[in-house]
């Protein structure tokens, strides 16, 4: 069981032993002529293990930043200028560098990026790019660990000698995806990060890398994070789910209420933005405005008060702090919770495969 106690940014959390990760105050910058903006602002946020959490958001949000924060990878010229990341076994990652932060990723995290082609070597087989993994983490077994992986492909539905014997432009998209994940689990990572999954891949391709993650995620016991702006695929899979505006986490709980029950106005209008493969397709409607870069993005107050229906005069002045307003429902919001958003009513969210899709791996 987690517990949230309020401070003035976010809910600071205090850790049941479960928890892998443990996210606090974490703050992102990155340098520009304008000085240092904040592309992730005092985000607290927990994974344990057995536990998909989700983490949505349109683009430019910060949803990647934190993540890439995880790994304490997060490009120049950003960096972390607060906050801790706390992974069980190794302790704060971002006090972590050189060799010992190396040997983290890959082995503790596990990593799948967004566009897994542009992750992926092209000039090197995924079997050559494995050897390269076993011996930046001195692994002196390689072939106890080429069979490892060819075992991992073997679950996933693929063969495990021709992913091996194949360079990343013969794969298909779906499955180079599933070839990122088994690179990403083969040193036995407990904490599995998943950048965008389903970008770019098509519906059945979709439905059997999610059929996937979440085998994966039950045998292995993982601590698996989902970053999407796909509201379906976090109804599909997520347990909790955290929604991230402006660089801030602005409500987050466990994703079944959340989607049903949206407390924020932001949320709310993602929920109303998604398209709709069931029911009345006209119900969809567009979020006003456009989300804010580090360059627009308000410098005190609401982040998402621009774009709000239900702003308030307090919303140009103080940034509203994640509370707790029910049993495990945290919002950052000044408005009374139980507010309901002009034209924005909850929807059923849209799985992000029908029961008639076929549950099948891609060939």
């Amino acid at each position: 069981m987690t517990t949230h106690t309020p401070s003035h940014h976010g809910a600071a959390t205090t850790t049941a032993p479960s928890a892998e990760v443990s996210i606090r105050d974490l703050t992102v910058v990155y340098r520009t002529d304008h000085g240092d903006l904040p592309a992730v602002s005092h985000a607290n946020l927990d994974l344990h293990a057995g536990q998909i959490t989700g983490l949505v958001g349109e683009s430019g949000s910060g949803k990647s930043t934190l993540a890439l924060s995880l790994l304490n990878a997060v490009p120049e010229p950003g960096r972390i200028s607060t906050g801790s990341i706390h992974v069980a076994g190794v302790g704060d990652v971002t006090r972590l560098s050189g060799r010992r932060l190396r040997r983290t990723r890959g082995s503790a995290l596990g990593y799948v990026f967004q566009a897994s082609q542009n992750s992926l070597n092209p000039l090197k087989t995924i079997g050559r790019q494995l050897l390269d993994l076993g011996r930046s983490h001195d692994v002196e077994d390689l072939r106890g660990l080429v069979n490892r992986a060819k075992d991992l492909c073997e679950r996933m539905g693929l063969d495990g000698t021709r992913v091996l014997d194949s360079y990343q432009h013969e794969l298909s998209g779906g499955m180079r995806q599933r070839a990122g994940i088994v690179l990403a689990l083969v040193l036995n990572a407990k904490v599995l990060i998943l950048d965008e999954p389903t970008t770019a891949l098509d519906m059945i391709s979709q439905a059997a890398v999610l059929d996937i993650v979440r085998g994966v995620h039950r045998e292995h016991d993982l601590a698996t994070l989902v970053v999407t702006h796909d509201m379906g695929v976090v109804s599909e899979i997520a347990e909790r789910l955290a929604v991230m505006y402006g660089g801030r986490i602005v409500e987050h709980g466990p994703t079944t209420e959340l989607l049903r029950r949206p407390s924020h106005p932001y949320t709310r209008a993602l929920i109303g933005a998604t398209a709709r493969i069931v029911g009345d397709t006209g119900l969809a409607r567009a979020l006003p405005g456009r989300p804010p870069d580090l360059t627009t993005l308000a410098r005190r107050g609401c982040v998402f008060r621009d774009r709000c229906p239900i702003a308030m005069p307090v919303c140009e002045e103080t940034d509203p702090a994640l509370t707790e307003w029910a049993p495990d429902r945290y919002r950052a919001c000044h408005a009374d919770p139980t507010h309901s958003t002009p034209g924005t009513a909850a929807a059923p969210v849209p799985a992000a495969r029908t029961h008639d899709t076929p549950e099948r791996a891609e060939p």
